[in-house]
């Protein structure tokens, strides 16, 4: 499952506006038309005219107080359509909410978004510390567990485009940022058929991911388990692939095929 994105700026309406709202979903507590204008690089009364028209039709909330701007419930209702279209919500949620009663730990459920993974799911954890996540957020693939499933175990061309071009940003001092590295890393994920990010993204976190394999032997989705590595050494991760790759079999079933 891919959620294709754009690489150039939009030109016509349409795509400035879908451009905007994408923007806007980058501030969960809204943002004013000035950082709006300056982020899509459209002028402010181009910014505040599609605002008035979005906001119109319920995609856009504008708060008269603060002068912000916030994403509407019509993208939420619709996000929520998207969501059961691709089996995310009736029945993917359930298995992690199980994956995480068994590990005692949170799990996590994304998708490949262009260069990016996109979270869909995120259970916390039984414990009063864990590692938190956040629905509709883009996360990267080179230095995290589910991303480099979806990369390791997507079709031949996309894996090879991925593996080359990649952005390989430093995170922590473990980031892996040397691109034969990364081309290693991703051979050794797909011989073992698991990934593990131990402090890669985060200082502090360790993950553990497995595919989820469609029917065309293509990854439909990555499923990890995240938590501190104060409480987690690296090789007890291993104690939770069973119960993790169980959980990427149930839903490989469930899942709509793509």
């Amino acid at each position: 499952m891919e959620v294709t994105t754009r690489s150039e700026p939009p030109r016509d309406m349409v795509g400035k506006a879908l451009h905007l709202l994408t923007v806007l979903g980058e501030h969960s507590d809204g943002a004013p038309l000035s950082q709006l204008a300056r982020q899509t690089g459209y002028p402010l009364s181009t910014t505040h005219r599609l605002l008035a028209s979005l906001a119109r039709d319920g995609f856009v909330e504008a708060d008269e107080e603060s002068r912000r701007y916030r994403l509407g419930l019509r993208v939420y209702q619709l996000g929520a359509r998207v969501s059961a279209a691709h089996g995310f919500g009736g029945v993917a949620l359930p298995v992690l909410e199980k994956l995480s009663e068994v590990t005692t730990e949170a799990s996590l459920l994304s998708v490949r978004d262009g260069q990016h993974q996109l979270y869909v799911h995120h259970v916390e954890a039984r414990h009063q510390i864990g590692v938190k996540g956040e629905a509709g957020s883009l996360g990267p693939l080179h230095c995290t567990g589910i991303g480099k499933v979806l990369v390791a175990f997507a079709d031949p061309r996309t894996r090879d485009e991925l593996v080359a071009g990649l952005p390989l940003d430093r995170y922590t001092e473990r980031t892996i940022t040397d691109r034969d590295q990364f081309a290693a890393e991703i051979a050794r994920v797909r011989t073992k058929g698991f990934a593990i990010a131990d402090q890669e993204h985060e200082e502090g976190i360790r993950a553990i991911a497995v595919p989820v394999i469609g029917s065309d032997g293509h990854v439909l989705a990555g499923v990890a388990i995240a938590c501190p590595a104060y409480r987690v050494g690296a090789k007890a991760l291993g104690e939770f692939l069973r119960p993790l790759s169980a959980a990427a079999e149930r839903l490989a079933v469930l899942l709509p095929q793509r």
